[in-house]
């Protein structure tokens, strides 16, 4: 993908290895441009939350870079962080403390704290304030997380896995919060899961990571475009995979026997890349 003008998320031959040669990413070209929802949909151990920690400047690249609106995040991790609302798949609050001294917490810690916009976005969805986070719903408390995100009025959302412990309804309204405050605010939002459907809906961009690589990137009206499946197999698809009643289909780019659905495209990508080596 060539560089965008507009890139606010940047990964350039990004990799990432632990100790015991563990590689989490494997050499990650990324340019994320402004605006809209982008989801990262991958497995587990895919490197979706070292990625996403990497730009929020927790993680050091091995080899490579990433970079925040043009800034390191390794080298300037406040630079990086002003301009980044981040929310982790646990909640960080604290239990003896609560919503309001969250709030307050905020208002000392993060210049330019809008506690009024954060206070707001919880009325809306009738959270006390004045409850303790340890008594507050699960649904409740990813919320006040998201509250204290938006509050920051960063202009980069990152959302790792927000959604994973959450029932239905409450991952309907943390969408429904996020997506009223990209268009509302023209924020932009980077949202991990590992299940396509809580996601497909809200979102505006598709990144399919596996095994430390891209290996889908691109609009969602695009990549529905693009993509068929076919039954039977086809040996010149992206990859085959399992149907839900156990027989074999492929995903292909352009003629097929029916569209693909956005699940079975993300499907698709993750089976091909069983097949590829990655580059140690």
């Amino acid at each position: 993908m060539s560089h965008l003008t507009d890139t606010v998320l940047e990964a350039r031959g990004l990799t990432k290895r632990y100790r015991r040669g563990v590689l989490a990413l494997a050499g990650i070209d990324l340019q994320l441009p402004a605006g809209g929802i982008t989801a990262l949909v991958g497995p587990n151990a895919a490197g979706k939350s070292t990625l996403i920690k990497t730009w929020v400047g927790f993680e050091k690249p091995t080899r490579g870079s990433a970079s925040v609106m043009g800034i390191d995040p390794w080298r300037d991790r406040s630079g990086a962080l002003a301009k980044v609302g981040y929310v982790p798949q646990s909640p960080p609050l604290y239990d003896g403390l609560s919503v309001d001294d969250h709030l307050d917490l905020a208002v000392q810690l993060r210049p330019g704290f809008d506690r009024a916009y954060a206070q707001q976005r919880l009325a809306q969805l009738d959270i006390p304030t004045g409850r303790g986070a340890r008594s507050l719903s699960g649904g409740q408390q990813a919320q006040v997380a998201l509250a204290l995100a938006l509050g920051t009025r960063a202009p980069i959302l990152l959302l790792d896995e927000p959604l994973a412990s959450l029932d239905p309804l409450a991952r309907r309204e943390f969408l429904h919060v996020v997506s009223d405050a990209v268009r509302g605010d023209g924020t932009t939002a980077l949202l991990s899961s590992h299940i396509v459907t809580d996601v497909e809906q809200a979102c505006d961009r598709l990144i399919v990571l596996g095994i430390g690589r891209v290996l889908l990137h691109d609009t969602v009206a695009v990549a529905l475009a693009e993509h068929a499946v076919s039954l039977p197999e086809r040996p010149d698809g992206v990859a085959s995979f399992a149907a839900a009643d156990g027989s074999r289909m492929s995903l292909v780019r352009g003629d097929g026997d029916r569209p693909a659905t956005l699940e079975e495209v993300v499907l698709g990508y993750l089976a091909s890349a069983r097949s590829t080596p990655v580059a140690a």
